[in-house]
C-alpha cells in the first residue's frame, strides 16, 4: 500500500513544479526575443508557458495536488482545502523554485538577450497602467484557479492532470500576454525579478493573482461545491 506523501515530499514537487514552469516560461521570452528583438511570438511563450504547466501539475497533482502558484494555494487555503502551515510550506517552496530557476536564466543565457527582457521577468505594456496591469491579472488568475478547482481540486472531476490548467494558461497568455506578461502567479513572477534584480511594479504580479484567486476560490466553494 502506498504510504501518504510528507510534506517534505509536498514540498519538493511543488518546488520542482515551480521551478519547471519559470525556467520553460521565461526562457521562451528570452529566447523568443533573442530571435525576433521587434517582438516576441506570442503563439510560442503561450504554449511554453501552458505545457510547462501541465506537465508541473501533472507531475505534482498525485503528491501535493499540483498547485505550483502561491495564488492557488491561498485560494485553497481560504477555502480550507490546506492548513496553515502546510499553505506555508507550498508558498515557500514555489518561490525558492522560482527563484532557483531565475537564478539558473541569469546564469545560462546570454547577458544580450537575457537582459534585455530582464531575463523574462513579466513588465506591462507601455499603454498598460497599474491598475489596469492588476485587473488583468485579477482576471486571467480567475480563470486559473476557478479551472483548477473544477478540473483538480473538485473530487467529482475528470482526471485530465494538468491538460485543462495548462490550456488555460495559454489562452490566458494569449489574450493578456502583450499587457502585462500575463504571469497568473506570484511565485513564476518574482523568481526572474530577485535574479535580474528588476522590482518595476513587482507588487502586480502578487495583488492581481492573489485577488482573482481567492475571489474564484470562494465563488466555486460556495455556488458549486456547497460545503
Amino acid at each position: 500500500m502506498a504510504k501518504n506523501p510528507t510534506i517534505g515530499q509536498k514540498a519538493m514537487v511543488e518546488a520542482f513544479g515551480a521551478f519547471l514552469l519559470t525556467f520553460i516560461g521565461a526562457g521562451a521570452v528570452i529566447a523568443t526575443y533573442s530571435l525576433s528583438p521587434a517582438y516576441p511570438a506570442l503563439l510560442i511563450i503561450a504554449v511554453a508557458n501552458g505545457v510547462a504547466l501541465a506537465l508541473a501539475v501533472t507531475v505534482a497533482m498525485n503528491i501535493s495536488g499540483g498547485h505550483i502558484n502561491p495564488a492557488v494555494t491561498i485560494g485553497a487555503l481560504v477555502t480550507g482545502k490546506i492548513s496553515k502551515p502546510d499553505a506555508v510550506v507550498y508558498i515557500a517552496s514555489q518561490i525558492v523554485g522560482a527563484l532557483v530557476a531565475g537564478l539558473f536564466l541569469l546564469a545560462l543565457y546570454p547577458a544580450a538577450a537575457g537582459a534585455s527582457v530582464h531575463y523574462g521577468t513579466p513588465a506591462l505594456g507601455q499603454s498598460t497602467g497599474v491598475l489596469q496591469g492588476i485587473l488583468f491579472e485579477a482576471v486571467a488568475t480567475f480563470l486559473l484557479v476557478f479551472v483548477v478547482f473544477g478540473t483538480a481540486i473538485d473530487r467529482r472531476a475528470v482526471k485530465v492532470g494538468g491538460f485543462a490548467i495548462g490550456l488555460t494558461v495559454m489562452v490566458d497568455v494569449l489574450a493578456i500576454g502583450p499587457f502585462t506578461g500575463a504571469a497568473m502567479n506570484p511565485a513564476r513572477a518574482i523568481g526572474p525579478t530577485i535574479a535580474s534584480m528588476f522590482f518595476t511594479n513587482w507588487y502586480v504580479y502578487w495583488i492581481g493573482p492573489i485577488l482573482g484567486g481567492v475571489v474564484a476560490a470562494l465563488l466555486y466553494k460556495y455556488l458549486i461545491l456547497k460545503d
